[in-house]
């Protein structure tokens, strides 16, 4: 077998590579051997089929199978000769005019990882930005707990309904004077004024009392999630079968037992780690973003075109579903549009960074355990019924690139951990609004992680969303935000993800 390199520019390689006739002649006869023993021919017995009436009869057959194998033998070997670490997946063509007994000319391009220094994390510098809170951020959890699980009790008789009262109700919701899927019910509790049923229904409720039927009508929001009710007009048929009025909750050590706790205190301190949680995910939103502005300013290096055009692709196609969802879709699309390069360069971005973390996480020894993989399979396999899990578990076996995608998120993440252990941390306490503010001000725009377990010799890159822009496009970024990684398209079909349960059409 012959290796010529024809291209070295940049992160591009091109190579020409031979493999002699008889080296294929080779392999099939030996091939045509092993498959013998199984061919069954008329007139033969089991196994003593001839092998010239073997290859005669499967010579098409094996030629084009021994000569797949062989190709991929020899980019195997053009790849651990020449110490190649391809970003994408090569690009590899059989010269015209090739036919059994000649040499099979290859011609072989691709785009090669850059070679990247690990940089020096001495004097790594971060601000983590704190949230105290507050005991009146508490005593208002608590009060909105509360509210959310008041009692009702019986009104007295022929009470008629106001706003803050609850009725229990049989219905029957009917487009055209036909009953729709999804619109019937029974002992269903509605309290008027709070807004969980489609507008317009809670309100011509009022006055109701106990034993009364009445017929409404109203219409389904343009966006109801039900395609067939979105802005219908319909009535519903409704039987008042109990008023009730809100009882009084008192805030005390009685309430907190009634929710399964010891006391208020008991109460109090969960909420507060509760909030604690929900501001200590947006400090760590901000640390990860400032120490990747730090990384991507000394960060210095050319990244394969082939990958960054993967990465802007995928970023275009969320701003332009996302811009497609906008009142005035035309100028969403515009806008962008006209920032177009500056998507390009936060691919490049991106690119960039996800290469310079997977360095240093390789250089550092970082790596996910048997047990954390293990895990990340049996969590993405919740998504789907519960005869399909273990079908989608040898689905991810089956799919190094499938793998890859789901180890890709938490090692990005155990890279990052690893930096904020390294750093110098001093923490500064700020408020709410200052937190947010500090986050949407930094650029944060990041790339996949291509770590030890993305396997680039066969080109399995994957792309995550953009995380968000200083400038906007649409109104919504929700398509330019984010910092997950995204799941790429998979070789093989995997199983079905579970329908989520419809909610009543009412509601």
């Amino acid at each position: 077998m012959q290796i010529v390199e024809t291209t070295n520019e940049g992160l591009k390689r091109g190579f020409t590579v031979t493999i002699p006739a008889g080296f294929i002649a080779e392999k099939i006869e030996s091939e045509v051997v092993k498959i013998a023993p199984q061919v069954q021919l008329p007139g033969f017995r089991p196994g003593k089929v001839p092998a010239n009436l073997v290859k005669k009869r499967f010579g098409a057959q094996v030629h084009q199978d021994v000569l797949s194998q062989t190709i991929r033998e020899a980019l195997d070997k053009l790849v651990a000769d020449h110490a190649l670490r391809p970003a994408t997946q090569p690009d590899v063509a059989l010269g015209e005019g090739y036919e059994e007994g000649k040499d099979a000319e290859l011609t072989v391009s691709l785009e090669v990882l850059p070679v990247i220094s690990a940089p020096d994390l001495t004097g790594l510098k971060l601000e983590k930005l704190v949230v105290p809170v507050k005991d009146e951020a508490v005593d208002e959890a608590v009060t909105r707990i509360a509210s959310s699980a008041k009692r009702f009790n019986d009104a007295e008789e022929g009470k008629e309904a106001e706003t803050g009262d609850q009725l229990i109700i049989d219905f029957v919701g009917k487009l055209d004077g036909v009953e729709f899927d999804g619109g019937k019910a029974e002992d269903a509790a509605l309290e008027i004024g709070a807004g969980r049923f489609i507008p317009g229904f809670e309100e011509q409720l009022v006055g109701a009392k106990v034993g009364d039927e009445k017929v409404i009508t109203v219409t389904f929001p343009e966006e109801y999630q039900a395609a067939h009710l979105a802005g219908k007009e319909a009535t519903f048929d409704i039987t008042v079968k109990s008023v009730k009025v809100a009882g009084e909750t008192v805030i005390d050590d009685e309430f907190a037992k009634s929710l399964g706790l010891t006391d208020l205190d008991q109460l109090k301190g969960l909420l507060r780690g509760q909030l604690e949680g929900e501001t200590e995910g947006q400090t760590r939103t901000q640390m990860k973003r400032q120490l990747l502005d730090i990384l991507a300013d000394g960060a210095e290096f050319d990244v394969p075109p082939s990958m960054v055009e993967a990465e802007f692709n995928q970023i275009w196609e969320q701003l332009t579903q996302e811009a497609s969802r906008e009142e005035d879709p035309a100028a969403a699309l515009a806008e962008i549009e006209a920032e177009k390069e500056d998507y390009r360069k936060i691919a490049v971005r991106r690119v960039r960074l996800g290469l310079l973390l997977s360095e240093i996480g390789q250089a550092n020894g970082v790596e996910i355990t048997a047990q954390e993989f293990q895990m990340l399979v049996s969590q993405a396999a919740q998504q789907y019924r519960p005869e399909d899990r273990q079908r989608f578990v040898e689905y991810v076996q089956s799919e190094p690139m499938v793998a890859a995608q789901l180890r890709a998120p938490l090692y990005e993440e155990k890279v990052v951990d690893f930096l904020f252990d390294k750093a110098e941390v001093t923490t500064r306490e700020v408020t709410k609004e200052e937190l947010q503010a500090a986050i949407e001000a930094e650029e944060g725009e990041t790339g996949h992680v291509h770590g030890p377990d993305c396997d680039h010799d066969h080109g399995h890159d994957h792309e995550e969303k953009p995380a968000a822009k200083k400038k906007a496009a649409p109104k919504k970024k929700a398509a330019a935000e984010g910092e997950e990684a995204a799941e790429a398209a998979p070789k093989k079909k995997a199983p079905a993800k579970k329908k989520a349960v419809e909610e009543p059409a009412a509601e």
